[in-house]
């Protein structure tokens, strides 16, 4: 099967994971049948598809007409042969147990089509054997959604024992298709990917307050504020329910042993029902106490090098049993959990060695198996990390930016954190700082693009939580502050021409960015603002001055004071949007701009820049700076060549000489 031969998805369950993979399948253009055992359940899912369709459409994030068109192509329907008698693709999405998703399969096998794929949306149960309750393991597969699905961008495409390449390519391009960042799983292992670091990583946290080695703040202060996760341990297990990792964990040691015992502390809060917020308790209370207030303040180096090092181990199993390879468990984590960085990343960073160390000397404490080290971790550990090392060969690497050459000329920066709306670490703007000198030496590029990866952001503003890290030491965060204004400072300087162009978001430090570019292309979905002071912040990297030099005082006065979000359009009519596009047209266009500036005459573009800058607080030394550099101008060979060409009406093929 092609993708061009799905027409139509059935999707069976029509509970939270059900109904929202539903909608995201109708918004791509399938038509979906929605299937569920009463007619009352599969109601509610369709009711809550029309709900959520109707909140994208009140946000603008989908059209009246294209909402009106989603929920028309979704049929909620009781009979399992009349929602999956016709259908392309199959996706079961039916409660996490053996024995009900085995009747399903069964009922699904008599009346689907014999062409049709089968993909599970389980979190952590076996693939293969999944696929032994069907008569096509060949056409059967794993399509893992994150909850909830219509924001989620990732999906774990995951291989059974006996899948076929061509179901497995399929699927993960109907994925692609319908908006969707899949990563596959090359082998059938509990946990997958993404689960297969949480679960195990919130157990570690249970057992180090179970065994007295660390309280529930320490551990949580610890993960959100030294190891910049995106939220606690515990205030993570409470937000998703305390009860959803533990089947995946009492799976795990059901499979894979002694190593994934769940902790006194887990089994307690489960046996309790004390699940999280759902139940108004769990590792925090939501109904008398203020619930998940971590410290800032209270991290441990015991308990970071106990969480890496769990990190590190289950990391060394994936990679070393062929599940996945290093950048698929960052992507995925990444994506599907929100890490600012992959656990991959993250433990090469802190050191195999120094994770291996926390290990063994865990294991000869405890005795525990989970501490036990893996074969592949002691492998990588000589070997320096996950990654491959590499020889120095004189260009630069980079994580949270890429830098491309797509030729005219043209050095193109992309802001590389799309699982972060490409907001801007401290490590973005050391990269960034990295770029421009890269570009400014390299003779072949004459200017710089700078866009944002994916389509929901430019760039959102700061990250805040990987900034919130360094606690609230109001010396840090000026050195932040001069950070960010250095590096803005060093692109706004930068002697050739800097094109930015926007799509989605542009707020805060990501605005600050665009400012700092000397011209500026958005699409028409983009959003512009400085959302600084409804923190009680203001912007910090140089907002409160270049704004204004760009769309005069009062218009800066009021979108820092206001700190209010602001159109294309609107922006464009201010001044400090140059052109908007159409949402397709955006790349081709910030291209072609940044294109055509670089074959303009690069000596006179670069003093043209500096006498600006020369003059913008001081128009007598702006004059006497272009004055000078006109002078110098009437002697290069560019004059000359843009003479010729301007006399001859033909194009001037500047050599910056």
């Amino acid at each position: 099967m092609e993708l061009e031969d799905i027409n139509t998805v059935a999707v069976l369950g029509a509970g939270n994971m059900g109904h929202g993979i539903a909608e995201v399948v109708a918004m791509a253009g399938y038509d979906v049948n929605m299937r569920d055992i009463k007619g009352e359940f599969v109601q509610n899912g369709y009711d809550q598809i029309e709900w959520s369709l109707g909140k994208l459409a009140e946000n603008d994030q989908l059209t009246e007409d294209e909402a009106e068109a989603a929920l028309e192509r979704v049929t909620p329907l009781v009979d399992m042969e009349e929602a999956c008698g016709d259908a392309d693709v199959v996706i079961e999405a039916v409660p996490e147990q053996m024995e009900i998703k085995e009747d399903v399969y069964t009922e699904l096998e008599a009346v689907a089509p014999d062409r049709a794929i089968f993909a599970t949306n389980t979190s952590s149960l076996s693939i293969t054997d999944l696929a032994e309750f069907t008569e096509r393991p060949e056409q059967f597969c794993g399509m893992h959604f994150f909850n909830p699905p219509v924001r989620m961008d990732l999906v774990e495409v995951i291989s059974g024992a006996e899948s076929g390449d061509e179901t497995l390519d399929v699927i993960e391009e109907l994925a692609e298709d319908i908006g969707k960042s899949p990563v596959r799983v090359h082998k059938d292992s509990p946990g997958f990917i993404v689960n297969r670091i949480l679960v195990p990583l919130m157990n570690e946290a249970c057992w180090l307050v179970s065994e007295d080695e660390a309280t529930i703040a320490e551990v949580d202060s610890t993960t959100k504020y030294d190891m910049g996760l995106p939220m606690g341990s515990f205030e993570l297990a409470d937000l998703t329910g305390i009860d959803v990792g533990y089947h995946v964990l009492d799976y795990m040691h059901e499979v894979l042993g002694e190593a994934y015992e769940p902790s006194p502390l887990f089994v307690d809060k489960v046996e309790k029902e004390e699940l999280g917020k759902k139940t108004g308790k769990g590792f925090y209370d939501y109904e008398d106490g203020p619930g998940a207030d971590i410290p800032t303040d209270e991290q441990s180096d015991l308990v970071k090098a106990r969480l890496v090092a769990s990190m590190a181990n289950e990391v060394a199993k994936l990679i070393g049993n062929d599940v996945a390879p290093p950048a698929s468990i960052d992507e995925a984590t990444k994506l599907g959990a929100g890490f600012p960085d992959g656990p991959v990343k993250m433990v090469d960073q802190f050191g195999l060695k120094n994770a291996l160390e926390a290990l063994e000397e865990a294991y000869e404490k405890t005795g525990h198996e989970r501490y036990e080290p893996a074969d592949y971790l002691e492998e990588r550990a000589g070997e320096g990390g996950f990654y491959e090392q590499t020889a120095d060969n004189g260009r630069a690497d980079f994580d949270a930016i890429r830098v491309e050459y797509p030729g005219n000329m043209v050095g193109h920066i992309v802001l590389d954190r799309p699982h972060r709306m490409n907001t801007i670490s401290g490590e973005l703007l050391e990269e960034l700082s990295t770029a421009i000198d890269l570009l400014s030496d390299d003779d072949e590029v004459r200017s710089i693009l700078i866009t944002g990866e994916g389509e929901k952001a430019f760039s959102a503003g700061a990250d805040v939580q990987s900034m919130a890290a360094g606690g609230a030491d109001p010396i840090q965060a000026q050195e932040l502050s001069k950070k960010g204004q250095s590096t803005f400072g060093k692109l706004e300087a930068c002697d050739m021409p800097v094109v930015a162009g926007v799509d989605g978001f542009c707020l805060g430090g990501g605005m600050e960015m665009a400012t700092c570019a000397d011209m500026r292309v958005a699409s028409e979905r983009s959003s512009f603002g400085q959302p600084e002071l409804d923190l009680g912040l203001l912007p910090g990297w140089g907002g409160t001055q270049r704004l204004k030099h760009i769309i005069g005082e009062g218009r800066a006065k009021e979108i820092i004071l206001t700190a209010e979000r602001y159109e294309a359009e609107t922006m464009a009519d201010y001044g400090f949007v140059n052109d908007v596009v159409g949402n397709d047209e955006l790349e081709d266009a910030a291209l072609d701009l940044a294109a055509d500036l670089a074959g303009g005459p690069p000596i006179a573009q670069k003093f043209t820049k500096r006498a600006m800058l020369a003059g913008r607080d001081d128009t007598d030394a702006g004059l006497e700076y272009e004055a000078s550099a006109f002078g110098h101008l009437m002697a290069t060979d560019d004059l000359m060549e843009g003479m010729t060409a301007f006399m001859g009406d033909g194009e001037p093929n500047f050599e910056g000489k």
